[in-house]
């Protein structure tokens, strides 16, 4: 872990969020969780899209039952969300984002 120069931790955010092909709850999955990590993590963060129609072996891997599913991974403690993400508030509650 690196420090910046205002004293803030640059450790970066990691996740993988899982879709199934170009589905339209996906791209608004991709479109709102991207929209959130740009306002509220300013490129300090690794977005790893799986589409499983294309990597079945990651949703199995990763026990995937619904799509689209958002692991958070980095930094810890892991969460997992279900759904599209238009919930804001509850994105950023659950990812302790402020």
């Amino acid at each position: 872990m690196e420090d910046s120069s205002d004293g803030t931790s640059t450790t970066k955010h990691k996740f993988k969020l899982f879709v199934s092909g170009m589905s339209v709850k996906s791209g608004h999955a991709i479109e709102n969780l991207r929209r959130i990590c740009d306002t509220y993590l300013k490129g300090n963060y690794e977005l790893e899209i799986v589409d499983i129609s294309r990597d079945k072996e990651q949703a199995v891997i990763h026990q995937i039952v619904a799509i689209p599913t958002l692991l958070k991974i980095n930094p810890e403690p892991k969460r997992i969300i279900l759904g599209d993400l238009s919930d804001k508030d509850k994105v950023l509650r659950i990812l302790n984002l402020s």
